[in-house]
């Protein structure tokens, strides 16, 4: 999908063709779509580093001044998923006539753009309109990491009540999830810096003022990430070492049952042998022998509560 936008004083609208001062959206390209960008002047290079799911965050120069800014950037697949958020590459290409961004999957971010629900968005501000898309990044982490902290929290509680494995496997799939949003800030942030090295924004302040807080946004997620991705990593062990101490005090429970219910087969077994035994005349033999059961029992099960054994 190839959709052209640029601003009138309507808004955001959608164009035919590309003129300067506009905005070229690509989402999933079929191969005329990449032939149609590459004969407007974008590196096939660059489109082909923005489709690769596992391309890492980087910003790349042209001779020509073309510049490629690749993001990573959080997706939600659905909360069915083995990874309910993970992070997919987010191209951006800014040409000396437009500005391209391109992505193998449709997101959040971009359709956001799309809806001309942004303030202040002007596609023929090249610069500016890149940092508020690092900007947008920035703030999704931090939306869907509230997201996560909320199913993780209802999760707790439901593994407070019951240990069951469907729980702990849940709580692995967003730790996953926390693990990919962690390499993505960092590689995010290496990429901002690196482009704050260049000093590409530096033609306008108020660009460069926003390129500072891009960084700081960026930071503060990656800080918060950690903190939420190291919070459940201690209660999973919590929770593992929970389930290990529930499973010996069950053990320990079966086997003093185990111990216990054993003395009487014992006793009898004792009583039962074909040999002389005492009071084995005794009209009420059979009595004793359940006495002696219950008391020896007895005796068994004091000793073991005393040790917090039963």
């Amino acid at each position: 999908m190839l959709v052209i936008y640029k601003n009138t004083e309507a808004g955001l609208e959608e164009i035919t063709e590309a003129v300067t001062g506009c905005w070229i959206n690509v989402i999933d390209p079929e191969q005329e779509e990449i032939e149609q960008l590459v004969e407007l002047g974008v590196p096939q290079d660059f489109i082909t580093y923005a489709l690769d799911l596992d391309e890492q965050s980087r910003a790349e120069k042209e001779d020509d001044g073309t510049l490629l800014v690749l993001l990573r950037i959080p997706y939600f697949q659905g909360a069915k998923m083995d990874v309910p958020y993970r992070t997919i590459p987010l191209g951006i290409v800014i040409t000396s006539r437009f500005i391209v961004t391109i992505c193998r999957l449709q997101n959040d971010i971009i359709q956001e753009f799309c809806s001309g629900r942004i303030k202040g968005l002007s596609t023929a501000k090249r610069n500016r309109f890149t940092l508020r898309v690092l900007l947008s990044t920035a703030s999704k982490f931090l939306l869907y990491l509230k997201e996560i902290n909320k199913v993780v929290e209802t999760l707790e509680d439901l593994i407070t009540l019951s240990s069951r494995n469907r729980d702990i496997l849940e709580l692995l799939k967003y730790q996953k999830s926390l693990v990919y949003f962690t390499t993505a800030l960092r590689a995010n942030e290496l990429m901002m810096e690196r482009l704050q090295r260049w000093q590409i924004f530096k033609a306008y302040p108020d660009d460069e003022d926003l390129l500072e807080d891009v960084i700081t946004e960026n930071r503060q997620a990656l800080e918060m990430v950690e903190i939420s991705s190291n919070i459940l990593s201690s209660m999973m062990d919590a929770f593992a070492s929970m389930i290990s101490n529930n499973l010996n005090e069950v053990m320990k429970f079966l086997a003093s049952i185990t111990i216990i219910l054993s003395i009487p087969t014992i006793v009898t077994s004792f009583f039962g042998m074909n040999v002389d035994l005492p009071v084995q005349d005794h009209p009420l033999a059979a009595l004793f022998v359940i006495i002696i059961s219950i008391v020896i029992s007895a005796v068994v099960v004091s000793i073991f509560r005393r040790r917090d054994w039963f």
